[in-house]
Protein backbone atom coordinates (compact mmCIF):
# COMPACT_ATOMS: atom_id res chain seq x y z
CA UNK A 1 0.00 0.00 0.00
CA UNK A 2 1.65 3.52 -0.95
CA UNK A 3 2.62 5.65 1.75
CA UNK A 4 0.15 8.31 0.86
CA UNK A 5 -2.85 5.62 1.42
CA UNK A 6 -1.45 4.73 5.01
CA UNK A 7 -1.59 8.58 5.73
CA UNK A 8 -5.09 8.80 4.81
CA UNK A 9 -6.39 5.70 7.24
CA UNK A 10 -4.05 6.92 9.86
CA UNK A 11 -3.98 10.34 10.30
CA UNK A 12 -7.79 11.13 10.82
CA UNK A 13 -7.53 7.97 13.46
CA UNK A 14 -4.95 9.86 15.28
CA UNK A 15 -6.96 12.84 14.82
CA UNK A 16 -10.25 10.87 16.75
CA UNK A 17 -7.92 9.36 19.46
CA UNK A 18 -6.85 12.82 20.31
CA UNK A 19 -10.63 13.79 20.96
CA UNK A 20 -12.36 12.38 23.51
CA UNK A 21 -12.14 9.37 26.05
CA UNK A 22 -12.40 5.74 24.93
CA UNK A 23 -15.11 4.86 23.87
CA UNK A 24 -16.07 2.08 26.01
CA UNK A 25 -16.55 4.65 29.00
CA UNK A 26 -20.36 4.18 28.09
CA UNK A 27 -22.79 2.97 26.14
CA UNK A 28 -24.43 5.95 23.70
CA UNK A 29 -26.33 6.78 20.92
CA UNK A 30 -24.74 8.59 17.47
CA UNK A 31 -26.87 10.33 15.26
CA UNK A 32 -25.73 9.92 11.62
CA UNK A 33 -26.70 11.28 8.45
CA UNK A 34 -26.15 8.58 5.88
CA UNK A 35 -25.99 8.61 1.85
CA UNK A 36 -28.67 6.69 0.72
CA UNK A 37 -26.35 4.47 -1.39
CA UNK A 38 -24.31 3.13 1.73
CA UNK A 39 -28.01 1.95 3.39
CA UNK A 40 -27.40 -1.82 3.05
CA UNK A 41 -23.78 -1.72 4.19
CA UNK A 42 -24.36 0.71 6.83
CA UNK A 43 -27.24 -1.24 8.88
CA UNK A 44 -25.45 -4.51 9.14
CA UNK A 45 -22.42 -2.32 10.11
CA UNK A 46 -24.99 -0.16 12.47
CA UNK A 47 -25.61 -3.51 14.04
CA UNK A 48 -22.22 -5.01 14.66
CA UNK A 49 -21.81 -1.87 15.95
CA UNK A 50 -24.00 -2.03 17.91
CA UNK A 51 -22.78 -5.57 19.18
CA UNK A 52 -19.20 -5.25 19.59
CA UNK A 53 -19.68 -1.71 21.50
CA UNK A 54 -23.02 -1.03 23.54
CA UNK A 55 -23.23 1.96 21.20
CA UNK A 56 -26.39 2.71 18.82
CA UNK A 57 -26.37 4.55 15.87
CA UNK A 58 -29.43 6.29 14.62
CA UNK A 59 -29.64 6.10 11.34
CA UNK A 60 -30.78 8.45 8.71
CA UNK A 61 -30.59 7.94 4.94
CA UNK A 62 -30.84 10.79 2.24
CA UNK A 63 -29.89 12.62 -0.48
CA UNK A 64 -25.82 14.20 0.19
CA UNK A 65 -26.74 17.53 -0.67
CA UNK A 66 -30.40 18.03 1.64
CA UNK A 67 -28.59 16.76 4.62
CA UNK A 68 -25.65 19.66 3.82
CA UNK A 69 -28.21 22.26 4.02
CA UNK A 70 -29.60 20.84 7.16
CA UNK A 71 -26.41 20.14 9.01
CA UNK A 72 -26.21 24.05 7.80
CA UNK A 73 -29.89 24.69 9.28
CA UNK A 74 -28.62 23.20 12.93
CA UNK A 75 -29.74 19.63 12.12
CA UNK A 76 -28.05 17.12 15.54
CA UNK A 77 -26.58 14.91 13.21
CA UNK A 78 -22.96 13.87 15.05
CA UNK A 79 -21.33 12.43 12.10
CA UNK A 80 -21.92 12.60 8.49
CA UNK A 81 -21.07 9.47 5.44
CA UNK A 82 -21.51 11.10 2.42
CA UNK A 83 -21.70 10.21 -1.05
CA UNK A 84 -18.89 12.86 -2.40
CA UNK A 85 -15.31 14.64 -0.81
CA UNK A 86 -16.42 18.14 -1.56
CA UNK A 87 -19.17 18.19 1.15
CA UNK A 88 -17.81 17.17 4.12
CA UNK A 89 -14.84 19.54 3.13
CA UNK A 90 -17.38 22.36 2.53
CA UNK A 91 -18.83 21.70 5.88
CA UNK A 92 -15.52 21.73 7.37
CA UNK A 93 -14.10 24.91 5.67
CA UNK A 94 -17.58 26.14 7.01
CA UNK A 95 -16.64 25.34 10.74
CA UNK A 96 -19.88 22.73 11.05
CA UNK A 97 -17.05 19.87 10.99
CA UNK A 98 -14.34 18.78 13.37
CA UNK A 99 -11.21 19.93 11.61
CA UNK A 100 -8.88 16.43 10.76
CA UNK A 101 -11.41 13.76 11.30
CA UNK A 102 -12.36 13.59 7.57
CA UNK A 103 -11.74 10.41 6.06
CA UNK A 104 -13.01 8.33 3.15
CA UNK A 105 -14.46 5.30 4.21
CA UNK A 106 -15.60 3.91 0.71
CA UNK A 107 -15.47 4.33 -3.01
CA UNK A 108 -18.46 3.19 -5.03
CA UNK A 109 -19.54 2.13 -8.46
CA UNK A 110 -21.71 3.39 -10.88
CA UNK A 111 -23.96 1.11 -12.87
CA UNK A 112 -26.82 1.46 -15.39
CA UNK A 113 -29.66 -1.35 -14.16
CA UNK A 114 -32.34 -2.86 -15.61
CA UNK A 115 -34.61 -5.54 -13.59
CA UNK A 116 -35.21 -7.10 -16.54
CA UNK A 117 -33.03 -9.79 -17.55
CA UNK A 118 -31.39 -9.22 -20.64
CA UNK A 119 -32.36 -5.93 -21.60
CA UNK A 120 -28.67 -4.25 -20.42
CA UNK A 121 -25.97 -6.38 -22.15
CA UNK A 122 -23.07 -5.47 -20.20
CA UNK A 123 -22.57 -2.41 -22.34
CA UNK A 124 -24.13 1.08 -23.16
CA UNK A 125 -25.70 0.14 -26.30
CA UNK A 126 -29.71 -0.10 -24.69
CA UNK A 127 -28.86 3.55 -23.94
CA UNK A 128 -27.92 4.73 -27.72
CA UNK A 129 -30.89 2.60 -29.38
CA UNK A 130 -33.28 4.66 -26.58
CA UNK A 131 -35.38 1.69 -27.26
CA UNK A 132 -37.20 2.58 -23.96
CA UNK A 133 -39.61 5.12 -22.14
CA UNK A 134 -38.04 6.10 -18.77
CA UNK A 135 -34.86 5.82 -17.67
CA UNK A 136 -33.53 6.58 -14.06
CA UNK A 137 -31.41 8.85 -12.16
CA UNK A 138 -30.35 10.57 -8.80
CA UNK A 139 -30.63 14.88 -9.25
CA UNK A 140 -27.58 15.56 -10.02
CA UNK A 141 -27.88 18.73 -7.96
CA UNK A 142 -28.20 17.31 -4.76
CA UNK A 143 -26.98 13.62 -5.48
CA UNK A 144 -23.52 12.50 -6.31
CA UNK A 145 -24.59 9.70 -7.96
CA UNK A 146 -26.51 11.56 -10.39
CA UNK A 147 -24.14 14.09 -11.01
CA UNK A 148 -21.99 11.16 -12.05
CA UNK A 149 -24.53 9.23 -14.11
CA UNK A 150 -25.20 12.74 -16.21
CA UNK A 151 -21.48 12.89 -16.94
CA UNK A 152 -22.11 9.38 -18.44
CA UNK A 153 -24.29 10.72 -20.52
CA UNK A 154 -22.67 13.23 -21.40
CA UNK A 155 -19.49 11.61 -22.39
CA UNK A 156 -21.74 9.07 -24.34
CA UNK A 157 -22.96 11.94 -26.53
CA UNK A 158 -26.47 11.62 -25.46
CA UNK A 159 -27.95 14.38 -22.76
CA UNK A 160 -30.02 16.18 -25.25
CA UNK A 161 -31.45 12.92 -26.81
CA UNK A 162 -32.53 11.46 -23.83
CA UNK A 163 -33.12 13.94 -21.86
CA UNK A 164 -37.08 13.83 -22.43
CA UNK A 165 -36.92 10.12 -20.90
CA UNK A 166 -35.30 10.99 -17.85
CA UNK A 167 -37.14 10.44 -14.38
CA UNK A 168 -35.16 12.15 -11.20
CA UNK A 169 -35.26 10.48 -8.44
CA UNK A 170 -34.92 13.07 -4.85
CA UNK A 171 -31.65 10.35 -3.98
CA UNK A 172 -30.24 7.20 -4.98
CA UNK A 173 -32.46 4.99 -3.18
CA UNK A 174 -35.89 6.58 -4.96
CA UNK A 175 -34.63 6.00 -8.51
CA UNK A 176 -33.77 2.37 -7.45
CA UNK A 177 -37.25 2.15 -6.81
CA UNK A 178 -38.15 3.53 -9.88
CA UNK A 179 -36.43 0.69 -11.57
CA UNK A 180 -37.20 -2.09 -9.22
CA UNK A 181 -40.87 -1.47 -9.47
CA UNK A 182 -40.64 -1.33 -13.14
CA UNK A 183 -41.39 2.32 -13.27
CA UNK A 184 -38.58 2.93 -15.68
CA UNK A 185 -37.57 0.69 -17.37
CA UNK A 186 -33.65 1.28 -16.38
CA UNK A 187 -31.25 3.62 -14.85
CA UNK A 188 -28.20 4.52 -12.77
CA UNK A 189 -28.06 3.09 -9.57
CA UNK A 190 -25.03 2.49 -6.99
CA UNK A 191 -23.60 -0.74 -7.33
CA UNK A 192 -24.00 -1.17 -4.13
CA UNK A 193 -27.87 -1.55 -4.39
CA UNK A 194 -27.41 -4.46 -6.53
CA UNK A 195 -25.29 -6.66 -4.67
CA UNK A 196 -26.14 -9.53 -2.61
CA UNK A 197 -23.79 -11.67 -0.73
CA UNK A 198 -21.23 -10.51 -2.89
CA UNK A 199 -23.13 -10.81 -6.21
CA UNK A 200 -25.37 -8.91 -8.25
CA UNK A 201 -28.65 -10.00 -7.67
CA UNK A 202 -30.91 -10.21 -10.39
CA UNK A 203 -31.91 -7.83 -13.67
CA UNK A 204 -29.21 -7.23 -16.08
CA UNK A 205 -26.33 -4.53 -15.48
CA UNK A 206 -23.76 -2.20 -16.91
CA UNK A 207 -20.87 -1.40 -14.71
CA UNK A 208 -19.93 1.48 -15.66
CA UNK A 209 -16.07 2.57 -15.71
CA UNK A 210 -14.94 4.68 -13.24
CA UNK A 211 -13.04 7.12 -16.13
CA UNK A 212 -16.19 8.12 -17.25
CA UNK A 213 -17.39 10.24 -14.46
CA UNK A 214 -15.44 12.28 -11.55
CA UNK A 215 -14.42 9.45 -8.57
CA UNK A 216 -17.45 8.64 -6.14
CA UNK A 217 -14.96 9.24 -3.66
CA UNK A 218 -17.30 9.11 -0.22
CA UNK A 219 -15.74 11.02 3.01
CA UNK A 220 -16.65 10.51 6.60
CA UNK A 221 -16.87 13.30 9.25
CA UNK A 222 -17.22 14.52 12.57
CA UNK A 223 -19.80 17.20 12.80
CA UNK A 224 -19.50 19.80 15.90
CA UNK A 225 -22.57 18.11 17.55
CA UNK A 226 -20.86 14.96 17.47
CA UNK A 227 -17.27 16.61 19.17
CA UNK A 228 -16.24 14.88 22.27
CA UNK A 229 -19.35 12.16 21.78
CA UNK A 230 -18.01 8.36 22.72
CA UNK A 231 -20.69 6.78 20.62
CA UNK A 232 -19.30 9.24 17.24
CA UNK A 233 -15.91 8.32 17.79
CA UNK A 234 -16.64 5.49 18.11
CA UNK A 235 -18.19 4.97 15.12
CA UNK A 236 -15.50 6.51 13.03
CA UNK A 237 -13.01 4.31 14.43
CA UNK A 238 -15.34 1.28 13.74
CA UNK A 239 -15.71 2.20 9.58
CA UNK A 240 -12.19 2.08 9.55
CA UNK A 241 -11.84 -1.37 11.27
CA UNK A 242 -11.83 -5.11 9.29
CA UNK A 243 -15.06 -6.16 10.00
CA UNK A 244 -16.50 -3.17 9.12
CA UNK A 245 -14.10 -2.75 5.64
CA UNK A 246 -15.50 -6.60 4.89
CA UNK A 247 -18.78 -5.48 4.50
CA UNK A 248 -18.07 -2.69 2.78
CA UNK A 249 -16.23 -4.22 -0.05
CA UNK A 250 -19.08 -7.09 -0.19
CA UNK A 251 -21.64 -4.25 -1.14
CA UNK A 252 -19.20 -3.74 -3.95
CA UNK A 253 -17.40 -0.60 -2.78
CA UNK A 254 -13.90 -0.24 -3.51
CA UNK A 255 -11.13 0.72 -0.51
Amino acid sequence: MPAARYRLILQPLFALLALGPCAVARADVVIVAVAANFAAPMQLIATAFEQETGHKAQLAFGATGKFQAQIMSAAPFQVLLAADSATPERLEQARLAVPGTRFTYAIGRLALWSARPGMVDGRPEVLKTGNFKHLAIANPKLAPYGAAAWQVLGRLGLQQSLEAKLVQGENIAQTWQFVASGNAELGFVALSQIMQDGQIAGGSVWLVPPSMHDALRQDAVLLNPGKGQAAALALLRYLQGDRARAMIRAHGYVL
